[in-house]
């Protein structure tokens, strides 16, 4: 999933969520898109609310998108943001995207000029705690 014409695709749809995320209080608007192992892309942005801990990040909206649409597996997921910075997926984030996805699931940060970096949900979340736990503990193991 990490091909040229893939990343472009996630590049763009993330790119329009962003333009449209609602940011009034921060003015920090990101997108995200992901991409499901059949090709299918779901895009999401964030939206603030005037109660600051209520608000919806980029990843959550796109990670609804997939469910809503049928989706239950995230091949790849790409975060876009401005600042100089990189803007990785937060840690409520991360766990949210680990429920869909493998530890080596590629996540690529980019800026409005383009990809920044990628890690693995591996290095931005290790040894973390997914659906497999749950299910090796049910199953005695």
């Amino acid at each position: 999933m990490s091909d040229a014409a893939t990343l472009d695709a996630l590049f763009a749809a993330a790119r329009t969520a962003r333009a449209r995320a609602y940011a009034p209080y921060s003015g920090f608007t990101v997108g995200a898109a992901l991409v499901t192992p059949d090709g299918a892309i779901h895009a999401g942005c964030n939206v603030e609310n005037a109660a600051y801990p209520v608000g919806v990040c980029a990843e959550a909206g796109a990670i609804s998108a997939m469910i809503a649409n049928g989706g239950r597996r995230i091949a790849a997921i790409l975060v876009v943001a401005g600042g100089e910075g990189l803007c990785t997926p937060c840690g409520a984030c991360r766990q949210r995207i680990r429920e869909f996805a493998g530890p080596d699931t590629p996540v690529y940060v980019a800026g409005p000029e383009g990809l920044r970096r990628s890690f693995t949900l591996e290095e931005l979340l290790p040894a973390s705690f997914g659906p497999d736990v749950l299910d090796a503990a049910r199953s005695g193991a």
